[in-house]
Formats: structure tokens, sequence, C-alpha cells
């Protein structure tokens, strides 16, 4: 956070070094090219093949065979989620939000692919389809499904409120959901939870401190977020104990709602499409 009344004066040469134009760090334009109507074009004839319905304040896991569709969807109610991703046969690959983050920026939407960790780094899923596309940014810089923030946490929890104890928060719900599904115990679980997808979540970074801000989510019964498993992929969602997050997180206060997870089979994989390798970087010659 930066200082309002800094302990040093400006340079004689502040203004020229504050007008200075921001490079683009990792332009993607090198990236494989993405069609988006071949994706679209298998959804014709999709046929539903599970669900899972995520209780509020909970968290449930599902599975998704690579080349398939998956939604998100918010139900009786406006409710954000935290989405983690996992390589269905290897817990070690893991959907990495920072460098996602970097490739594609603060919020995610139709177009843009999940990264996943080193040294795998490849895409395990890509968004096919977001009904709030139209949010676009809002005038206080806030967007929605954000892969800026972590996911809310006991820990952090127990630090701002000075020794809360809340068990409902996303991190406690995935690490649960995860050895439910696992048969992990919950210590070995947690290892395996990582930063998260803010599904519907409204967020950005204020203009003058530069904090993380939330403010309700613009999210309304029927909206989704889809994606295409690009790999055989294991998933975890929480139902935010804030709901909307219009005022806090880590809260029993909050109205809170389900959420659907839905998976659909196509008749057939997208023209093309081939289940991407884990990254060729050859790590022979040193990390």
């Amino acid at each position: 956070m930066k200082l309002e009344h800094p302990h040093h004066a400006a340079p004689s040469d502040a203004a020229n070094r504050l007008a200075i134009a921001p490079v683009i760090c990792y332009p993607v334009e090198g990236l494989p090219a993405l069609d988006l109507a071949v994706y679209r074009f298998a959804r014709i004839g999709w046929e539903k093949t599970a669900e899972v319905l995520v209780p509020p304040r909970e968290a449930r896991c599902f599975k998704v065979p690579a080349g398939q569709f998956f939604r998100i969807t918010s139900v009786d109610g406006p409710q954000v989620g935290d989405l983690n991703l996992w390589n269905a046969g290897d817990l070690g690959e893991r959907f990495f939000s920072g460098k996602t983050r970097a490739l594609h920026g603060t919020h995610l939407s139709t177009g843009d692919r999940m990264w996943s960790n080193f040294p795998s780094l490849r895409p395990i899923a890509t968004i096919t389809d977001d009904s709030l596309d139209w949010y676009g940014f809002d005038g206080f810089g806030g967007s929605v499904h954000d892969v800026i923030g972590t996911r809310c946490d006991p820990y952090t929890h127990n630090l701002l409120s000075h020794g809360g104890q809340y068990h409902h928060c996303c991190h406690s719900n995935l690490t649960r959901a995860l050895a439910d599904a696992t048969g992990l115990p919950l210590h070995e679980a947690e290892m395996h939870v990582h930063d998260v997808l803010n599904v519907f979540m409204c967020t950005g970074f204020t203009r003058d401190t530069g904090q993380y801000f939330m403010k309700q989510s613009p999210v309304r019964p029927g909206d989704y977020l889809e994606f295409f498993a690009e790999i055989d992929l294991s998933g975890a969602l929480s139902a935010c104990p804030g709901g909307d997050c219009s005022t806090e997180h880590s809260s029993d206060q909050a109205a809170c709602y389900p959420l659907l997870v839905e998976v659909f089979q196509p008749k057939s994989a997208p023209i093309g499409w081939v289940s991407p390798c884990p990254n060729g970087y050859d790590q022979s010659h040193g990390r």
C-alpha cells in the first residue's frame, strides 16, 4: 500500500519517470491460436453426463474428462464461487493462477485459458462462454472472474479478527471436499488446495491505495461460466460464505445460495482439437 504522505520528495525528473509508457510483460500473440467457433460448434447436440449441486458455504468435487465441457451456474440467488482444478491423474499438476494472470490479465472471460503449474505449464481448461462478459470493467476498475485474490481462509481470518475461528472459509471448504473425494487426511489434502479462479466475484484494485477490493457481484440466477477441459480434470468448487461478496466474506451473516456444476459430452471433439502435452522446455540444461 502506498504511503499517503511519502517520506521522500519527488526528484526533478519525476514527471518524466511517471510518464513512461508501460510494456506488456507477456505478449500472448505467441500462444497457439484459439478458434472459439469450433468449440461452439462442438456444443451442438451435447449430452449432460453429470451434475453436482454445491451447497451454500460448502464445497464439492467433480470430474471432467478431456474433451468435455463443464458449466458453473448460479441458482436461486447471487453467489460467488472459488474454483480449484487439478490433473485428474496427478494432483501435483494444478491450476496456476499467477501465470494465468500474467498471460491473460486480472480477470478472465471467454477465450482465456487456465494454465497449470511448472513444469507442465499447459492449458488445462479454456473458457468457452461467459454470460457476464457484458460487464467489462466498471468505473471503480472492478470486473468479474478474478485471478487476483487467493481464497478466503481461516488463517487470515484469525489474523485480522484477532483470534476468530471460522470453519467455512473457501480454503476450508475446498480442503474438506478434496479429502472426502480422495480419502486423503485433511492435512495432506490442504497442501493441494491452491489459489483459485473467483467465479462471479467482482473485484479490482483501489486507485488511491492499490488495495484489493470486492463489491456486489452482478451475477443473477441463470448466469454461468463455461469451460472446456483440455486434459482430464478433477475440480472442486466452494460456494463462498460471502454470498455475492457485497459486504464481507468468512461470515455466516451473508445470504448464500448453491452453485450448480454440469458436465457435458459433445457428440464429437472440436475440429482439430488435441489435448495439449506438458510444456516442452528441456530441463536437462538447468532450471
